[in-house]
């Protein structure tokens, strides 16, 4: 039985379409917010399944784009490569994720002082990458080889630890190993489709016994507001990222997470 409100569901929605694409941790801010709130989630289900309403605020966004490579699939070279990279990046996930399932939901996700920690430190090591005289050799994220795509993959791996941030692994993973910040901001946004839709079945199927129809009416409300905040970040981050890169919102880490453990130490 979940224990919150559709005005704090609708907030959680809003905050994790807001969050899911930058590199400043989604589930952290969730975890937080629910913490703070009061807001509790059956197996925290809630924090997981509203994700795939940022999933389909990406397809709308690149829905064209997306469906020429489907019907182009067959003939051309440079499609199938990216749907190869795209499952390859997936793989290390979809296998560590399943196996750590358990102690992801039951350890981590319950560790708030952990969350604010990962927060601070993922801030200070995205500032510094930022500050990297880097000089990137791939320009293009559908033209990314395989093997790249496994290295970022496996840099994706890291954001199971809630406050490390999916977005902010693979795209500060993939600056590090030559990529621009706007074919890495690109090529996250990509690889979240895959990764959040097999989180979300899984865990579906994992709590498909806890859920109640009052589970259900949350994570609607808080499924289509995390759409639209969704569509809102996916359309304006890339040329955010073009001209001002990363430093805000490696500040906005290190503050979120300062303030998180201001909050654990003075309300518990």
């Amino acid at each position: 039985m979940a224990a919150g409100t559709f005005g704090e569901a609708a907030f959680l929605g809003i905050l994790e379409g807001l969050t899911e694409f930058i590199p400043v941790s989604s589930t952290a801010h969730l975890l937080l917010a629910g913490h703070f709130l009061g807001f509790e989630s059956s197996g925290k289900a809630f924090e997981v399944l509203i994700q795939l309403g940022a999933v389909l605020a990406v397809i709308t966004v690149y829905f064209t784009r997306l469906w020429n490579v489907l019907v182009t699939l067959p003939s051309s070279a440079r499609s199938r490569n990216f749907v190869i990279g795209i499952l390859v990046a997936f793989l290390p996930a979809a296998v560590i994720g399943a196996l750590a399932h358990d102690f992801i939901k039951n350890v981590l996700f319950e560790t708030p002082v952990l969350i604010c920690i990962t927060l601070i430190v993922g801030g200070i090591i995205l500032m510094w990458i930022d500050r990297q005289p880097l000089q990137p050799v791939h320009d293009d994220a559908m033209a990314l080889t395989p093997g790249l795509c496994l290295k970022i993959g496996l840099c994706q791996c890291l954001a199971m630890i809630p406050g490390v941030s999916r977005s902010g692994a693979t795209i500060g993973g993939a600056m590090l190993l030559g990529v621009d910040k706007r074919a890495a901001a690109e090529f996250s946004f990509f690889l979240a489709m895959p990764t959040m839709a097999g989180a979300f079945a899984y865990d579906a199927w994992k709590n498909r016994d806890v859920l109640s129809a009052d589970d259900a009416a949350l994570i609607a409300v808080g499924f289509v507001c995390a759409f639209i905040a969704g569509v809102v970040v996916v359309r304006g981050l890339l040329n955010f990222v073009s001209r001002h890169g990363f430093g805000f919102f490696a500040w906005w880490r290190i503050i979120v997470g300062t303030a998180g453990l201001a909050g654990l130490y003075f309300l518990g």
